[in-house]
């Protein structure tokens, strides 16, 4: 397994992670805890070392899971997990954002008891409060590294600006965010620079686009009764069939050089920087091994702009979450 940095300085990590969310949420269809652990356990084999949950995955379940599933090998581990993303037990699909200090602290005892460690490697805010400055919540997790229940700092779905402000507080290791090809909102409102410019790791979640990349999902019918895509406005409507013609077309460019549209999706993200570690969610390993396959796909130049040519930047139809969980995304 290759290796990158989150960052110039910062720790070195597997080129390709792993995202845990749908062993145990927003998926549920086909969950298998067996079948997770053994996921889980093929990833170490494979020489993947950053596992990525939250506190809000079940909630709670996912960081249980991975607890169980890790005993005994956290030092093969680089183990990330996130809070700050509140759900309302009698509204499921309602969310809210909680960043205030004693918050944090409150969070933290949580994560690290479901997890069975005494450190968190990565500990990121899911998303930013807007009723909180980023000053207070980063001020509180800074003291968190301190106490050495934390190593490193992250923010999700933060804004540039947020993530200057937050960087003059504590050094913040990796700002995580969703990307991929038809997700490219990071290159448009300069998160992307702002990492680079200051030396940030920037690790892309759902680069396949939850599933739509694989080239797997042909209706909407796939999606079974619970599956939150359902009501993801992307994945409805005239919505799906215009973004079904994009991946078709990059499954034709697939098939020529003999990959899975999967593996090429991610070999885009992997090209667009070293300083970027992708996170593609799976609980089958099948799947894992045909997504760690794709470390090794190297991409032309002359790939790259074909690429873009068939999937340029806002090009996907409909909007990625959302109303309501777009306005907790700056």
């Amino acid at each position: 397994m290759k290796t990158r940095r989150l960052g110039p300085q910062g720790p070195s990590v597997s080129a390709i992670g792993l995202g845990c969310m749908g062993m145990s949420d927003f998926y549920t269809t086909g969950i298998d805890e067996k079948e997770s652990i053994a996921t889980l356990h093929r990833a170490l084999e494979l020489g993947v070392t950053l596992f990525d949950t939250a506190d809000v995955y079940g909630p709670h379940t996912n960081e249980e899971l991975l607890g169980r599933a890790l005993k005994g090998k956290r030092e093969q581990i680089f183990l990330a997990t996130k809070f700050g993303l509140v759900r309302n037990p009698d509204q499921p699909a309602s969310r809210g954002a909680d960043g205030r200090p004693e918050y944090v602290r409150q969070a933290v005892e949580g994560s690290l008891k479901r997890l069975g460690t005494d450190h968190i490697d990565l500990y990121y805010q899911h998303r930013v409060d807007p009723s909180v400055p980023i000053e207070e919540t980063v001020g509180a997790m800074a003291e968190l590294v301190r106490a050495g229940k934390v190593r490193y700092l992250g923010l999700s779905e933060a804004s540039a600006e947020t993530l200057e402000r937050a960087h003059k507080v504590h050094p913040i290791t990796a700002l995580q965010s969703e990307y991929s090809l038809w997700t490219r909102d990071p290159e448009e409102n300069g998160v992307l620079d702002t990492c680079r410019r200051l030396g940030i790791g920037f690790v892309p979640y759902s680069p396949l686009g939850r599933g739509f990349l694989t080239g797997a999902l042909k209706s909407p019918d796939d999606f079974a009764e619970d599956d939150y895509r359902r009501f993801s406005p992307r994945f409805s409507g005239e919505n799906f069939a215009r973004n079904l013609q994009l991946v078709e077309k990059v499954g034709e460019l697939a098939a020529e050089r003999g990959v899975k549209p999967s593996q090429l999706a991610l070999a885009w993200v992997l090209a667009q920087g070293e300083h970027l570690v992708p996170i593609p969610g799976t609980k089958q390993r099948k799947y894992l091994e045909e997504n760690v396959a794709a470390v090794a796909l190297e991409l032309s130049p002359a790939e790259l702009a074909e690429i873009d040519a068939i999937f340029p930047a806002g090009a996907a139809a409909g909007g990625r979450y959302s109303e309501e969980v777009m306005r907790l995304i700056q």
